[in-house]
């Protein structure tokens, strides 16, 4: 499986990547997922899949030296819309090429990519690429993509991330959504590939592969666990009270929408007891969030 996460800012862009491809019982493999087309001085761009490992590595070639019907390539594509639009048309010729071999051995054609970059004085922009080649573009209103495991990690991004993150507090931020989705699926592993671009700089700016030996990514892991636990039990917990003088504000027992739905004891079987009153939320003060 696979986890990643590309972001679009106004400082420039960030991407994070796993690389795990198979967590059987008796085989754990890795494979890159991250990989950048640069020309120093002219353009940077980078591209990270998810999916059938043999397709992505495919797709990946192909992109490099994929000639478009009116010549243009990766390399010289004059925007990086023209470049996401050479990703979309290596996915379709990989998909005509395999697609239908594929299929006769029950394999899906299944990939999923993220790519950014910036070419010349064009701004930063960022697109996720489907299965079938088309692509949607990152705008503020959705300043990051994820593709592969996405669900762990996602919380964090949606609390932390916009267009005016710093790019140190947006790596921050993909790291713990990258820790969150390895807490909880052994199929996201170790080494990370991290790469963060500023602005205007057209050629890699920072990069670097994180393993198991990192200090500052183990560091951010105890922190972010103990940090969350103490939050956790700074927050009071829930007082039960169905006293009337509350009623009007918190969900009260006697009201049809705060009423379990019963099933009906079959005939015959009486209750051993009679049914106690529902207990409503009690209102509380405010949330203490110190701790």
């Amino acid at each position: 499986m696979t986890y990643c996460v590309g972001m679009r800012l106004e400082a420039g862009l960030v991407f994070l990547a796993d690389s795990r491809t198979n967590a059987g019982i008796d085989q754990v493999s890795t494979a890159r997922k991250l990989s950048v087309f640069e020309n120093p001085g002219e353009r940077m761009m980078a591209l990270m899949t998810a999916g059938n490992l043999s397709i992505s590595q495919a797709v990946r070639q192909t992109v490099s030296s994929y000639v478009s019907q009116d010549g243009t390539t990766i390399w010289t594509a004059p925007t990086m819309y023209e470049a996401a639009r050479i990703v979309g048309e290596a996915v379709r010729s990989v998909h005509k090429e395999d697609a239908a071999k594929l299929t006769a051995f029950g394999v899906d054609f299944n990939i999923s990519l993220i790519f950014g970059g910036q070419i010349g004085a064009e701004r930063c922009r960022l697109f996720y690429i489907y299965s079938a080649g088309n692509f949607i573009e990152s705008h503020d209103e959705n300043p990051y993509f994820q593709i592969g495991e996405a669900k762990y990690g996602k919380p964090i991004l949606d609390r932390v991330i916009t267009p005016q993150t710093s790019l140190d507090d947006a790596a921050k931020c993909a790291l713990v959504s990258m820790d969150s989705t390895l807490r909880s699926n052994v199929a996201v592993g170790l080494p990370l590939d991290l790469l963060v671009y500023e602005n205007g700089s057209l050629a890699l700016t920072r990069f670097v592969t994180i393993d198991e030996q990192n200090q500052y990514f183990q560091r951010l892991r105890i922190a972010w666990g103990q940090q969350l636990k103490a939050v956790f039990e700074g927050i009071d917990a829930p007082v039960w009270d169905a006293a009337p003088a509350i009623t009007d504000k918190v969900p009260s027992s006697v009201t049809p929408h705060s009423r379990p739905v019963r099933v009906p004891l079959p005939a015959g079987l009486t209750p051993l007891q009679a049914s106690k009153p529902l207990q409503s939320l009690a209102e509380q003060p405010a949330l203490n969030t110190q701790h």
